[in-house]
């Protein structure tokens, strides 16, 4: 997306002042309010990566992916079965699928169901976690989206004013032409920036924390969006969907949070 193109512009803004308050008012609400949020953000993102397996492999019916999605969600905070189980029967259940599938490749259908419903559910499932099984969880994923935030807003501009002027190679050609080292940069210190804001507001989590956390999610940040755009070029599609105007998909938007949410819970772990 260019600064010349100012309706697309206004499209992201728009979204994102009605967008923001309500996934802020969901979050600090928690429990089934956050649960909403994230099994439907799940539950629309395994839609989407259906979308992108099917132009490469046989994977079974969209329906399939979103009940297990929903299941899977609900088990997280309900907590019926051990999350082992569901992942096993999803094994077991792909494995038996491909004995009376005929068409395809084995691996490469098994392969990508695995990956779409794995990717997605692990993902969001992670930042769910964040939320809830920890007393500062709240704190924890505000941090993340407004780290996240920082870094894709600055890096978008910063990108766009100065991409090329001092670094002509660009970050990473092969799956993203248009992102440079400039954007990057600028990512990672609007990242770092928010959370010293962040920490200087919200005592809960300390300075130092918060400042390492921002400064590790500007910097793995573009591994995110780098993951979605290798999935998308390599089923040939531009966006994942067009369901969010002016942003795409869910795997558009929140694929940063998706690569970030389960680095950021292993970090609270340990």
């Amino acid at each position: 997306m260019s600064l010349n193109n100012p309706s697309n512009l206004a499209q992201r803004v728009i979204v994102a002042l009605f967008g923001i308050p309500v996934m802020i008012w969901l979050t600090w609400k928690g429990e089934l309010f956050f649960l909403s949020l994230v099994a439907l953000l799940a539950m629309q993102g395994v839609r989407e990566f259906h979308h992108l397996a099917r132009a490469k492999a046989f994977v079974p019916h969209v329906v399939f992916f979103v009940i297990y999605t929903l299941l899977f969600q609900l088990n997280l905070f309900f907590r019926v079965v051990d999350f082992l189980v569901p992942l096993i029967l999803l094994v077991a259940g792909l494995f038996v699928r491909e004995v009376f599938e005929s068409r395809g490749s084995r691996i490469v259908n098994i392969g990508s169901a695995l990956t779409g419903v794995l990717y997605v559910n692990v993902s969001f499932g992670s930042l769910f976690l964040l939320r809830m099984d920890n007393p500062l969880g709240m704190h924890y994923v505000f941090l993340l989206f407004v780290c996240v935030w920082a870094a894709d807003i600055f890096a978008y501009f910063g990108g766009s004013r100065f991409g090329g002027r001092f670094i002509r190679k660009k970050f990473f050609e092969r799956l993203s032409p248009h992102k440079t080292w400039e954007g990057f940069v600028a990512g990672l210190a609007g990242s770092v920036a928010v959370a010293a804001i962040f920490a200087a507001t919200d005592m809960a989590l300390g300075f130092l924390p918060a400042l390492t956390a921002g400064f590790a999610i500007g910097l793995l940040s573009p591994l995110g969006d780098l993951i979605e755009s290798m999935f998308k070029r390599d089923a040939g599609v531009k966006d994942s969907s067009s369901l969010i105007p002016g942003h795409g998909g869910v795997l558009d938007r929140f694929d940063t949070v998706m690569f970030i949410a389960p680095l950021f819970y292993l970090l609270t772990l340990f």
